[in-house]
């Protein structure tokens, strides 16, 4: 049975790329890094370039798209090399699109009513999205306890500061962020501060092991 995506990495990093000809030197320093599993959003122009050539020359990389939110936008990143998908939220018609792409994939959810709605449909992994916003740790800790099925993702104001307390929760499996990619970094093209901050990141791993 294939790992779950939750179990890949403590981290994944959520990657917005303006320009394809970063993706695979980037892809290569967080692998490097220690963060195989990589989350490239569709925010940009260059997403789906960036996704095909970090399949294509990244190996060790498990490249995924990030805000995917229609049934086109699911073919488009399959088609383009990803291996799993997510999106900040669903809908039935967003679902059955990503059941049908034959790749895993995690429905954002906000609310204990649409987490509840995903289980009743089968689906127990799941984005907690906005997570700083919608609640945070004392929310996803407030679900446990009724929801214990249900596993978590989240993302949005995660930072290394508070992405320990997330990891210290039963119900989540990995977290999503932006922190080892600041910037600067990207712009200088300094691949070897995104591998070091990357290591940093993956560091996680050996606390999520001992709570």
């Amino acid at each position: 049975m294939a790992p779950s995506l939750l179990d890949l990495a403590p981290v994944v990093p959520v990657v917005v790329i303006e320009d394809a000809s970063d993706a695979v030197p980037l892809a290569r320093a967080l692998v490097a890094g220690g963060l195989p599993a990589i989350e490239v959003t569709l925010r940009t122009p260059a997403a789906l370039d960036a996704i095909r050539a970090i399949a294509e020359e990244v190996p060790d990389a498990v490249v995924g798209a990030g805000t995917v939110i229609t049934p086109q936008q699911v073919k488009d990143s399959v088609a383009a090399g990803a291996r799993f998908l997510v999106s900040p939220g669903w809908t039935d018609v967003l679902l059955e699109a990503m059941r049908g792409s034959g790749v895993p994939f995690l429905p954002g959810v906000s609310t204990t009513s649409e987490v509840v709605a995903l289980l009743e449909r089968g689906v127990t992994e799941m984005k907690f999205f906005p997570a700083e916003a919608a609640g945070g740790t004392a929310y996803l800790k407030s679900l446990a306890g009724p929801l214990p099925q249900a596993r978590f993702c989240p993302t949005g104001g995660i930072g290394s500061a508070n992405a320990p307390d997330y990891l210290s929760l039963p119900n989540v499996g990995c977290v999503g962020g932006t922190w080892m990619l600041p910037a600067d970094a990207i712009a200088a093209r300094d691949w070897g501060r995104v591998e070091a901050l990357a290591r940093e990141a993956a560091g996680l791993k050996t606390l999520r092991a001992q709570v």
